[in-house]
């Protein structure tokens, strides 16, 4: 077993929001089907050892920090879905409409798998929409704050925003 990083070890950023990826992973792991295997300390350990292996010197500040753990984060379980999909040989999980896309991860129903599918390509023609997609579901965070993280005008964020839940509302069904 590969030793994990701890908060003590860790660069002084990483040190200082700590707790806020706590909260990012425990908002992540509610909305994972009961008995899901990956525990919240796991999840943030995991999403850190991620991007440790990355260029963590490009990390701008602490919005960019928890954008970039929100997306290791997504990775994690994607590949944990993945992999137990897999162990098991059945159906990825069953696919539902996303009449409201916020609500509907917010239930547990959402496949992950189909999301991270659906994310991909959108980020072959949409890179901020897609990001903006990870960081709301991944890390909970409100769309007025996306909006100013990505550097996007308010009114504007939330046209794009509604087209992409469009999208994906199409694409993942």
């Amino acid at each position: 077993m590969t030793s994990q990083p701890t908060p003590e070890s860790a660069p002084p950023l990483v040190s200082a929001i700590y707790d806020e990826l706590r909260k990012i992973a425990g908002y992540q792991m509610r909305r994972q089907p009961l008995g899901h295997t990956l525990q919240v300390t796991d999840l943030v350990h995991e999403a850190y050892a991620r991007l440790a292996k990355g260029s963590a010197d490009q990390v701008e500040d602490a919005a960019h920090f928890l954008a970039s753990a929100a997306v290791a984060m997504r990775c994690v379980l994607i590949d944990h879905a993945r992999s137990k999909a897999s162990s098991k040989r059945q159906a990825q999980g069953k696919r539902v409409p996303l009449d409201d896309l916020y609500d509907s991860f917010q239930e547990r129903a959402l496949d992950l798998v189909a999301l991270d599918d659906a994310l991909t390509k959108l980020a072959t023609f949409d890179k901020p929409m897609a990001k903006a997609v990870e960081i709301r579901l991944f890390a909970g965070l409100e769309l007025e704050r996306i909006a100013d993280m990505l550097g996007i005008p308010q009114r504007t964020f939330e046209r794009h925003w509604a087209s992409t839940r469009s999208w994906l509302h199409k694409e993942v069904q």
